[in-house]
């Protein structure tokens, strides 16, 4: 029986260590892209902010306002937290270097925010997005990968307009 509740014991503290640490680690994540993404946006020739590969996509500065609306959305239905983005970034009407870096900045700290006041049973917790029925969590890390597969596509817009694009930030 004092095997049993041990055992037990130790489960449970194992997984309250692991959604700390997931907790923690996602902070992290975020962190870290917003000061890669940062990195983007600072590289990025003003003149550019408007340019667009081809004429059927997005420009840079729409890919980034893309980047932050969907920040707030992925983080306001993963916490609960109502977004205080009303509209759309990409869409607007000011493309400008300085509004989008601006308003990529707050989305990044938008997301920290939310992810900083959820308790761990938070993540566990099921939402409906997008029709489906997920965990926290996971939207939350669908938000991580969309800002990355987004920010990924901007160094060919880099490339293209002779810049360099930033180091890679894995850690």
């Amino acid at each position: 029986m004092k095997r049993l509740i041990l055992s037990t014991m130790g489960l449970l503290w194992a997984g309250l260590a692991f959604a700390q640490e997931t907790k923690q680690q996602q902070i992290a994540n975020w962190e870290r892209a917003k000061t890669y993404t940062m990195e983007y946006l600072e590289a990025m020739p003003e003149a550019a902010y408007a340019m667009k590969p081809t004429p059927d996509i997005r420009s840079f500065a729409q890919q980034m306002g893309h980047i932050a609306d969907a920040n707030y959305a992925f983080a306001s239905a993963a916490s609960g937290i109502e977004s205080p983005m009303k509209g759309s970034i990409e869409k607007g009407d000011d493309l400008s270097k300085a509004t989008i870096t601006e308003a990529v900045m707050n989305s990044y700290d938008f997301v920290i925010s939310a992810i900083e006041g959820m308790a761990d049973s938070d993540f566990d917790e099921s939402i409906k997005f997008f029709g489906m029925d997920v965990k926290s969590g996971l939207a939350l890390e669908k938000g991580f990968e969309h800002q990355t597969h987004h920010r990924g596509q901007c160094t060919i817009y880099l490339r293209l307009n002779g810049v360099t694009p930033p180091e890679e930030k894995l850690f």
